[in-house]
């Protein structure tokens, strides 16, 4: 099984003896994120996220469908992820590594399990017909925070997602084309962000947003997600060294801190996507008038 190139040694020592000084080779501060880009398809619901050099992104795909025997309420949401060789030469088409599994699960944690989507609004049909929403995560290249990137492409996908209108007449359920009724945004409850950080000098060093290379030489990790309001959704530390509870706490307060300004990043490109959009209703795309 391929395995990602490991640093070598003189490599590994000089970049923990950077950060004994607080510096790291990109220059950036120890809580400081990369430059972030954010960009949306031609259609909606189609996301992608660039991260440094990571890059992720995310589509939003629907179909009606039966609920749950046990759900008969509530529509279906599932995220599905895809790691190519083309991201990194450590993942292989077919077999799924451990990070992908980890990548699956936290996502899975962070977005459905909090309800951040309304699966209520799903619901057409109570026990007959309801929305099944699928997000589908394509790792497109990989050098750290792939958590932090899935999470902010697959919210801002869903943010920017319209679905189409519908009308349940007498027990049957019609969906409205396009050019028929304008598609609607999707019932989001609140907006869940991840915050990955790397653990150094035994747990007592935090560093946000680490590349690939220092992931590699971390001790551990930390990942928080959490709402702009503050809310914690999940607390992951998965091995690696040890972290004390003024650890875990100093990562919450830094993980609220930066979920804000992740936030207000995708608020940005929601809104500039929109004005370059003519949001001035099907009509107004329609009518016969020429610009004098």
């Amino acid at each position: 099984m391929p395995r990602e190139a490991e640093p070598s040694k003189n490599e590994r020592d000089f970049i923990l003896e950077a950060l004994q000084q607080d510096v790291r080779m990109d220059g950036r501060a120890l809580d400081a994120y990369r430059n972030v880009e954010l960009s949306f398809g031609d259609e909606y619901g189609v996301a992608d996220v660039q991260l440094g050099k990571t890059r992720v992104l995310a589509r939003i795909s629907s179909a009606l469908t039966a609920p749950f025997p046990d759900r008969k309420f509530d529509g279906i949401f599932t995220i599905t992820t895809e790691l190519s060789p083309m991201a990194s030469p450590a993942f292989e088409v077919g077999r799924q590594t451990d990070t992908e599994t980890l990548l699956s699960r936290l996502l899975e944690v962070s977005l459905r399990r909090s309800s951040a989507l309304s699966t209520e609004s799903l619901c057409l049909l109570a026990g007959h017909t309801v929305w099944s929403l699928t997000a589908t995560v394509h790792i497109l290249s990989h050098d750290g925070s792939l958590l932090d990137a899935s999470c902010m492409a697959v919210l801002a996908a869903l943010r920017h997602y319209r679905i189409q209108d519908t009308t349940v007449k007498g027990g049957e359920v019609t969906v409205h084309s396009l050019t028929e009724r304008e598609p609607i945004p999707l019932a989001m409850l609140h907006h869940p962000l991840c915050v990955t950080m790397a653990l150094f000098e035994g747990g007592e060093k935090v560093v946000v947003d680490a590349t690939l290379r220092e992931q590699q030489c971390s001790e551990g990790e930390v990942t928080v997600t959490a709402n702009k309001q503050g809310e914690v959704v999940q607390i992951a530390k998965l091995g690696g060294v040890s972290a004390d509870a003024l650890t875990v706490l100093h990562c919450v307060d830094v993980a609220v801190r930066k979920v804000k300004d992740l936030d207000r990043i995708v608020d940005g490109a929601l809104e500039r996507d929109a004005k370059k959009r003519d949001i001035g209703g099907l009509m107004a795309e329609l009518r016969a008038e020429n610009e004098r």
